[in-house]
């Protein structure tokens, strides 16, 4: 899979830019501030349907104008595909495929696939559980977009059942009558919250099965299979224990964990009730990572945090590639991040794939292996340099 066009609209920095890619390796150069990482932001917005900097679709909006349009015309193994995104804050956003409305956003997810490498990536191993539940829901969505809809799903009837949680709180100690129709609320809350969070929840744990492989592999590979860096992830669920029987390697069927679930929502009702959150389900699992037997987060060493991130994104890249097609990559400012080492070994291990977005504020930081088309940013501008 790779970009043959991208344009933007009043995106970002970009009152309009127009840009004709080919396969194999383009970087973009040129001073810090000047658009370069807006440019493969907008890439990242087409393929995900939001931003690896911000949470909201704001300030992805050029100031001064309503909207912003973005577009990518993208070729794959099943043909050519014009992909649009209309991006209106506070209003609807709206999708075209091939010049045709498509009824939601989420229905153009899977047209194009990335895998985006940025210095944000540092998140994913010091940062907190979510940013790592993030990251394994997006790449769920790359490799079979119907997860979208059931990530859209659970989320939906958490708000609701979190909603009613707080409002029963607030209420005080209820008796009688008002107890029984509350229980009755909340067990018909608890049917549907496992109802959509079992799906949810398998494809996590399938998804981390058939990473954690790609992981080690990728990990050895970036840090240069220094002694005693063995790399390790596992999936831990609120709602699961070592008890119940399951393991992340299993093809998991959604009836029990439906079942697990539900045991798990009783077991802790009454403290939901006293603090008016929801303690059980996808919303609070980790991923956990380790290096050397330790957890990563808040044991590994600035170079092991960057080695892990890094694996994590090029495991990604294998897992898709493995099931589809190369997705389009992106590495963005990352090698400025990184010793002379892990920035070798990374151009090596990336050289091979389909398409490489690079952007670099300084060119020579790019390995000479990763040759290719040479773009200048600056004011807003994108030309060629060779």
């Amino acid at each position: 899979m790779h970009l043959t066009r991208l344009g933007l609209t009043d995106f970002r920095s970009y009152a309009e830019v127009s840009l004709e890619l080919t396969p194999g390796v383009s970087t973009f150069s040129g001073p810090n501030g000047e658009g370069k990482t807006n440019l493969v932001e907008g890439i990242g917005y087409l393929a995900t349907l939001g931003s690896h900097r911000v949470a909201t679709d704001g300030p992805l909006v050029r100031q001064g104008a309503e909207r912003a349009i973005l577009r990518a015309a993208v070729t794959a193994e099943q043909g050519s595909a014009l992909v649009e995104v209309e991006l209106n804050p506070g209003r609807a956003n709206r999708v075209r495929l091939n010049k045709a409305q498509l009824p939601r956003p989420r229905d153009i997810l899977g047209t194009l696939r990335t895998v985006l490498f940025a210095p944000e990536d540092l998140a994913l191993v010091k940062g907190d559980p979510g940013e790592r539940r993030r990251f394994l829901d997006e790449l769920l969505v790359a490799s079979a977009p119907r997860y979208a809809g059931i990530r859209a799903d659970y989320e939906r009837v958490l708000r609701q059942r979190t909603a009613l949680l707080k409002s029963a709180g607030s209420k005080g100690h209820l008796r009688g009558a008002a107890r029984e129709a509350m229980t009755a609320t909340l067990d018909t809350w608890d049917a549907q919250l496992a109802r959509t969070a079992a799906p949810l929840l398998s494809g996590r744990m399938r998804l981390v099965a058939a990473l954690r492989p790609h992981v080690e592999a990728a990990y050895e590979a970036v840090s240069g299979g220094a002694p005693g860096e063995v790399s390790g992830m596992n999936y831990r669920s609120s709602a699961l224990n070592n008890d119940d029987g399951f393991d992340d390697a299993t093809a998991l069927e959604t009836a029990p964990l439906e079942t697990a679930l539900l045991k798990a929502l009783a077991g802790v009702r009454a403290s939901e009730l006293d603090r008016g959150v929801c303690l059980v389900g996808p919303h609070r699992d980790e991923l956990e990572l380790a290096i050397g037997g330790l957890p990563a987060r808040g044991y590994a060493s600035h170079g092991e945090s960057w080695s892990m991130a890094l694996a994590l994104r090029l495991a990604s890249f294998a897992l898709l590639r493995e099931r589809r097609e190369d997705p389009v990559l992106i590495l963005d400012d990352v090698f400025a991040e990184l010793d002379a080492g892990r920035r070798d070994r990374l151009a090596v291990l990336v050289a091979g794939a389909e398409q490489v977005l690079i952007t670099a504020a300084v060119p020579a930081d790019v390995p000479a292996v990763l040759a290719g088309a040479r773009f200048t940013v600056q004011d807003g501008e994108i030309s060629c340099a060779g």
